[in-house]
């Protein structure tokens, strides 16, 4: 069976809590995105994410549209996940890399997706690569560092 997964890892030099604190925060995801697709969080949404919660962001991927994520991978300073309406996950794993700094990996996952062929033809799993790559640029930035990026791709048709 193949993975129908894309993750890059970095090296950020911030603790796991810091970093969570930052994902777990709905209004900071357009500051985070590196891709230029997250515009705005929309009103109403919780003020902090846990397993379960329901959050909106406005997008724009040539033209706007909006989109409702949920929580649905949750473990307190090392993982999130959301998932969209057609089923594919982006996924937060954080783990302790010693003095202050995190081994943070962010995976596009569209081995739950409802349709995964249509993302494959888009060319969806590189496209987000490359703005997870972005992402985690703009992470480590937001901690004052580029961090020492290494990439793990599984990715399948």
């Amino acid at each position: 069976m193949t993975r129908r997964q894309v993750s890059v890892t970095t090296t950020v030099a911030a603790s796991p809590e810091q970093i969570f604190d930052l994902l777990t925060d709905p209004a900071k995801h357009p500051l985070l995105d590196g891709s230029g697709t997250v515009q705005a969080a929309h009103a109403g949404n919780p003020d902090r994410l846990e397993l379960g919660s329901k959050f909106g962001m406005d997008m724009k991927m040539g033209a706007p549209y909006k989109i409702r994520n949920t929580v649905v991978e949750y473990e307190k300073n090392r993982l999130i996940a959301w998932r969209h309406f057609n089923g594919h996950r982006w996924r937060w794993e954080l783990e302790p890399a010693g003095e202050g700094r995190t081994s943070v990996t962010e995976t596009f996952d569209w081995s739950t997706a409802r349709i995964p062929f249509l993302i494959e033809l888009a060319r969806f799993p590189a496209k987000n690569k490359a703005g997870i790559r972005k992402t985690l640029d703009r992470l480590a930035g937001m901690f004052g560092e580029n961090g020492s990026q290494s990439s793990q791709t599984s990715q399948g048709s």
